[in-house]
């Protein structure tokens, strides 16, 4: 599933389309996909003007000039392609309909913007913009990895005493907003923290020395356009890079790419998901790991 990096890329991918233009016609192929699509959606659309295309946690947003806000979230293989762009940012014209195209956007400035999500995986919603703060998906959401409400002080106190393993408390959506599977393997190798080991446990200063490598894996991340695994692509059809310089993620059984080190990246799951690490670079204190 797209984390952070991803849905970032494909929002600034979507904006010089999206931003500022009317949406001449929406059409909307199926009644729902992970779930129903909001009554009417199509109609509520059309002849909408989006004011602001913007990101929250893994969900792109469009605030729009009626009082509503789109919400998007491209799920496991949805993604976002823009074809026949105006303002020069894409060379593709607009392609023949495909199966699996649910929403598409025709905008008023010629570009048209295509849902396609194979295993419907994906999710859109309608609700009024004055009400995001009780909008179900966002009301719990912890705060933003890149903003100012995501600090050393905030970190720490959020994970004082916390018993769960640090790479648990980080994919928490509401202590952080945003981070993956992927992405918190990454950060856990570059702070040589063990997945395993309790929140509670790493003390105030490595706890606040997350923060800090946090925001750098991400920036990195975006810069690259993203990690492509299977499905992600960004909403120029181009493939992200960001998967050629991961030192952990799927690297179970070769070599540690950190220097002077000959260990072999293993992996654990934890709540069913894979942790990837350097059992030499993140060796948890004895007693330390769970």
């Amino acid at each position: 599933m797209p984390e952070l990096p991803e849905v970032e890329t494909v929002r600034r991918g979507l904006d010089p389309s999206m931003s500022g233009a009317v949406i001449a016609r929406a059409e909307v192929n199926r009644p729902d996909l992970r779930w129903p699509f909001p009554p009417d959606m199509a109609a509520r659309l059309t002849g909408a003007r989006v004011e602001r295309l913007r990101r929250r946690s893994k969900y792109i947003l469009a605030d729009l000039d009626t009082g509503e806000t789109l919400l998007m979230h491209l799920g496991m293989s949805g993604r976002m392609v823009v074809s026949g762009d105006p303002l020069g940012q894409f060379v593709h014209d607009h392609p023949q309909v495909e199966k699996h195209d649910h929403v598409v956007f025709h905008m008023a400035n010629g570009a048209r913007i295509t849902f396609n999500d194979p295993r419907r995986f994906g999710a859109m919603d309608l609700f009024a913009t004055a009400d995001e703060a009780r909008q179900p998906l966002i009301a719990a959401l912890g705060p933003e990895p890149l903003g100012n409400d995501f600090s050393a002080a905030y970190l720490v106190e959020k994970l004082a005493k916390r018993a769960l393993p640090i790479k648990s408390a980080l994919l928490d959506q509401k202590i952080v907003a945003g981070l993956g599977n992927i992405y918190v393997c990454e950060v856990l190798f570059r702070a040589k923290v063990a997945p395993t080991q309790r929140a509670g446990d790493l003390g105030a200063e490595r706890v606040a020395g997350l923060v800090p490598i946090i925001r750098d894996v991400l920036l990195e991340a975006i810069e690259a356009g993203g990690s492509t695994l299977r499905d992600f692509r960004q909403a120029d059809g181009e493939l992200g890079y960001f998967q050629h310089r991961f030192r952990v993620y799927g690297r179970e059984g070769e070599s540690c790419l950190a220097p002077q080190c000959s260990a072999t990246i293993a992996r654990v799951v934890q709540s069913g998901r894979s942790s990837f690490y350097c059992p030499n670079c993140q060796a948890a204190p004895p007693g330390k790991a769970q």
